[in-house]
């Protein structure tokens, strides 16, 4: 019943929105700045309206998931619990990453999956008993860790492809890639 109430309230603010988008009426003043800083000012409000009409459904996506959790019993709605919270931390990094483009975001991105997969795993392992339950720890950590260390690992390579390298020597800059004769 509730996620029917939130999958309606979703779609009139999106509608809304939506409406809202197409009813603006365009400003008759004299003072009015040129065309093109109004474009580029409601284009940012445009953008930030988006964002916020996403993050309201990613939102509404997580309190969605962890009611369907409700109804699982012990560990398995805990673990059903972890998992709807890393679908909504990477789904957040991913439309940072989405409305501000860079190298940093994607880390996050790749970081947030990574941490939410190990989050779950953690809590899978505490189905199990004694030794495997140790096991299960100790395995779920070495794939974080491998996570983590692959993640640095390439973004740490795509850091130094942009860098432009400097002459021993002189000091100079040249791109990335060149070498001296």
């Amino acid at each position: 019943m509730t996620l029917k109430l939130c999958s309606i309230a979703v779609a009139l603010a999106l509608a809304g929105t939506v409406q809202a988008q197409t009813q603006t009426a365009p400003r008759t003043d004299s003072k009015a700045p040129s065309a093109s800083a109004g474009a580029s000012t409601d284009r940012k409000a445009e953008d930030r309206k988006a964002r916020k009409a996403e993050e309201e459904r990613i939102e509404a996506q997580y309190k969605a998931a962890k009611e369907k959790c409700e109804a699982l019993k012990d560990n398995a709605q805990d673990v059903c619990e972890k998992e709807a919270k890393a679908q909504e931390k990477v789904a957040k990094a991913e439309l940072a990453a989405k409305s501000s483009p860079s190298q940093r975001n994607q880390r996050k991105v790749a970081e947030a999956k990574a941490e939410g997969e190990y989050e779950v795993a953690k809590e899978k392992c505490d189905d199990q008993k004694g030794e495997q339950k140790d096991a299960c720890e100790k395995q779920a950590k070495a794939k974080h860790d491998q996570a983590k260390a692959d993640i640095s690992k390439q973004y740490a390579q795509r850091k130094d492809a942009d860098r432009p390298k400097r002459s021993a020597s002189s000091g100079e800059t040249r791109p990335a890639g060149s070498t001296t004769k």
